[in-house]
């Protein structure tokens, strides 16, 4: 199939699903004033098997696992359970603005590992100073001090939203390989629907305690999360990828936690500091050039990068 350029139209539906994802860690801030963390997660994931299976049925994909399909699948699945659990617990102690930035760090580790298992993609001078500077950045948010009103104990949520970050980058790595031979609906899928019972356990594991009776802003935080961002926005960024390389689309996806921030600004009144700001522009300015120099060392060897054809979609990484 033809990769064709990103035009308008197409950057436009890319730009529109990043503000939708740019929403993701407010309206998760707003579900978890009415369900505790692991019973947001539960919730979440429910309503996004739900939306890609419905999805996947129209299309008529294949989401029946093959035998050989069935252990990668469940190893995801568990990374993809701690991953998250983590996540909630984290966004539960900081705001959304933090968070936001620090688990869309994830590139920059993800960078460092890839450094480690992929021959073809050794890290240059350039690509180790573009990640300091990233460093520098999250460093900067996450010593960041949040409105106590958003974020209760904002050391340990950035400390494990940052950590959850990591998890993403060693998920993606992972994911990466596994779709060379698994369809990234079927990853999707199975990795949310095996999780469910283990959120389930994990909240009755850890003793959480009932929150408040759930108002419209908490249930319209869990079905903002379950059908807009693993659902809606899932589905147009797989159309896209048809259309495009994930390569060229992934430099609108730095995008993501500008409209974080703004919407956090707009919903949650969170002010916007000289240094988050900073925080952010060092984030995402490291993570474009080594990106960038990145593709350049491996197509430099004749290779195609893995960021041209084989990107898991933006959405695992959340």
């Amino acid at each position: 199939m033809t990769i064709a350029p990103i035009g308008w139209t197409s950057a436009l539906q890319a730009i529109a699903v990043c503000v939708l994802r740019g929403g993701n860690q407010t309206a998760l801030k707003f579900a978890l004033t009415g369900f505790a963390p692991f019973w947001t997660a539960f919730l979440r994931q429910l309503l996004g098997a739900a939306s890609v299976g419905a999805w996947a049925k129209l299309r008529g994909a294949d989401l029946v696992p093959a035998a050989d399909e069935r252990r990668p699948l469940a190893q995801l699945s568990m990374l993809f359970i701690v991953q998250v659990g983590i996540l909630h617990l984290g966004a539960d102690y900081t705001s959304p603005a933090y968070a936001v930035i620090l688990i869309n760090s994830n590139p920059i580790f993800a960078n460092l590992i890839s450094h480690f298992v992929l021959p073809e993609d050794r890290l240059s001078p350039l690509r180790l100073l573009a990640l300091a500077t990233a460093f520098a950045g999250i460093a900067a948010v996450s010593l960041g001090k949040p409105e106590i009103e958003l974020a209760a104990n904002p050391a340990l949520g950035n400390s494990l939203i940052l950590f959850s970050a990591i998890l993403v980058a060693v998920r993606l790595v992972y994911t990466q390989r596994l779709l060379q031979r698994i369809e990234p609906v079927k990853a999707v899928f199975w990795q949310m629907a095996l999780s469910l019972p283990w959120f389930v356990a994990a909240s009755y594991a850890s003793g959480e305690t009932a929150r408040p009776v759930p108002g419209w802003g908490a249930i319209a935080g869990v079905a903002y999360q379950g059908v807009v961002i693993s659902g809606v926005s899932f589905m147009a960024w797989a159309t896209l990828l048809k259309k495009h390389s994930p390569g060229s689309l992934s430099v609108l996806s730095f995008s993501v936690p500008i409209f974080g921030i703004a919407v956090s600004a707009w919903l949650l009144s969170e002010a916007i500091t000289a240094g988050l700001v900073l925080g952010l522009a060092l984030v995402i300015s490291g993570i474009a050039v080594a990106t960038r120099e990145g593709r350049k060392t491996i197509h430099r060897l004749g290779q195609r990068s893995a960021g041209d054809d084989n990107d898991p979609p933006a959405l695992l990484g959340e």
